[in-house]
């Protein structure tokens, strides 16, 4: 085993930046392998390019430093040496002496003054000595090892490479793969016009772009995968055409012929942001929003991936036949590299019914269920589950059902002056449900009224809050209303997440906190409300 070797710095693949030589090397890798690359498959590669020429130039600078030193070799004044000990630095003997020890078979010291400027004493002439052993590359290095490099450092350098290859011109990416644009098949408008009619007679679609390549004429004499790059990349160009697959699958839709939620997002749904000092409510809103499932939540993190989630359903949900896609959420549904909307199947946990879903990914929502919601008899405040599915492009959903009982529930009610007042009747029920988010809509038309209205009619969020919060106390004996109920009843009328309400009860003077996220109005009137 030799006891000198040629190694990289600890902190190389930590510091590691890349450079323009790397980019040139993956270029002309892309030219050679004439297949597109993920990040990830490039990255793989560029570790082990530049493995091999940091041993090339470590081997280099042992070779050009001079002659290398062994103790067992004689040395003169002025002769210049490499030293594998100090990780090849180089010196120059500026002195030759006689050594002194007894015990020892006679043996020189010689004086080297290194190129640092700094003086170190050496033995020469000394024939026993462990670093007389042959200099070698330290293959067991974890540093010279890609494989153990690509598992500490390959996601790092895989976010690195992305974004300086979207800042270059010369490559193009599609479904999260890259390749040199100057290489690309040519596709014409005559291609796409056929892909449309393809994508037309299969009710839009999704269709994988090998399935209507085969109705196409596109050259074959090329790389089939360099040709289904390139006809994916000319359908991404167009906006007739949607990439609806999930991360490693492509499939296309027709834009024009996907559903209406998955153009534009329902009306229950649109929030306008509202501006609130997070700091003071972070704890209790950080409690609320754990009971709560909003793709809006301030405090939704990332958490532990888990088999299955139970959520409580609010009205503007239930009303658009969406599901949140909050943090938690979303981790059951399929994503993409890059597509803003992924198709995707819905199966009843119940029946194994399977139906056609959409992730709305820059809204945050999913969408596909306003039929089945409507089977399953739900009400806000029900709960539903959604579970984890083996297979890829698919969701489980199951709602949780019981045996229908007539129950005296909150029941949101229209009065005759167009706003919402609650009271506690007998509705028939079917599902379980959350008691604090439970809400009976028996005339939801007449709810709507009030989502259609703008302006001064609709009032202001405070305004609202105050309302409904007056309304639910007289439905408790104590006067008081839980945060999270307030939450379900604004969100009869109008969208919002539980941040800001939660931050208008914590600053208004006509709320009073009394702990564990119960409020209780104060003798204010609601003309006190701006």
């Amino acid at each position: 085993m030799a006891i000198a070797t040629i190694t990289l710095p600890q902190t190389y693949w930590e510091a590691f930046k890349i450079e323009n030589d790397d980019l040139e090397f993956l270029y002309n890798h892309l030219l050679d392998l004439e297949i597109p690359q993920t990040p990830q498959e490039l990255v793989r590669a560029l570790i082990e390019e530049r493995i091999r020429t940091e041993k090339v130039r470590m081997e280099k600078k042992q070779a050009s430093g001079g002659e290398t030193y062994y103790p067992k070799d004689h040395f003169e004044v002025g002769q210049k040496l490499t030293f594998p000990a100090f990780h090849w630095e180089n010196g120059k003997v500026t002195a030759v002496r006689e050594g002194v020890n007894p015990e020892l078979p006679a043996f020189d010291v010689i004086t080297v003054e290194m190129d640092n400027g700094e003086e170190h004493n050496f033995a020469a002439g000394v024939e026993d000595h462990l670093l007389n052993q042959p200099i070698t590359i330290q293959n067991d290095d974890p540093a010279l090892d890609p494989v153990a490099v690509y598992k500490t450092y390959g996601k790092r350098l895989a976010a690195q490479l992305t974004e300086i290859l979207e800042s270059n011109q010369d490559l193009v990416r599609i479904a999260g793969r890259w390749f040199p644009r100057s290489l690309l098949v040519d596709v014409n408008i005559g291609h796409l016009n056929l892909a449309e009619a393809v994508l037309e007679m299969t009710d839009g679609g999704p269709l994988a772009t090998k399935a209507i390549l085969e109705q196409v004429d596109l050259p074959t004499d090329v790389n089939s995968k360099l040709t289904e790059f390139s006809f994916n990349l000319a359908l991404q160009e167009d906006g007739r055409f949607d990439e609806v697959g999930p991360a490693g699958e492509v499939l296309w839709f027709l834009r024009r012929l996907e559903p209406e939620e998955v153009q534009n997002p329902p009306a229950y749904l649109r929030y306008n942001p509202v501006a609130f000092d997070i700091d003071p409510i972070l704890e209790p809103l950080t409690q609320l929003e754990k009971q709560v499932i909003d793709e809006f939540a301030t405090t939704d993190n990332e958490t532990d991936e888990e088999d299955e989630i139970s959520l409580s359903m609010i009205y503007p949900h239930l009303r658009a036949g969406t599901l949140p896609l909050s943090k938690r959420i979303s981790t059951f549904f399929p994503t993409a590299y890059e597509s803003p909307r992924v198709q995707f199947a819905f199966v009843d946990g119940n029946s194994g019914q399977r139906f056609s879903g959409w992730v709305v990914r820059s809204q945050k929502y999913a969408c596909g269920l306003h039929t089945w919601y409507n089977t399953q008899d739900l009400i806000p405040g029900s709960v539903i589950k959604i579970l984890r599915s083996d297979k890829p492009g698919e969701v489980i959903i199951k709602a949780e059902k019981k045996r229908p009982t007539r129950e005296w529930i909150r029941t949101a009610l229209i009065g005759a002056d167009g706003g919402v007042v609650f009271a506690m009747l007998k509705q028939q029920v079917s599902t379980v449900y959350d008691e604090r988010m439970v809400i009976a809509i028996p005339d939801m038309d007449a709810l709507d009224k009030i989502w259609a209205q703008t302006g001064k009619a609709r009032g202001t969020l405070e305004q609202t809050t105050k309302a409904l919060m007056i309304e639910l106390s007289k439905l408790n004996p104590q006067g008081q209303v839980h945060t999270q109920e307030l939450y379900a009843a604004v969100n009869l009328v109008r969208r919002c997440p539980p941040g800001p309400i939660l931050s208008l009860l914590t600053e208004r003077p006509w709320a009073n906190f009394l702990g564990d996220l119960y409020f209780r109005p104060t003798s204010l009137t609601l003309e006190d409300a701006p």
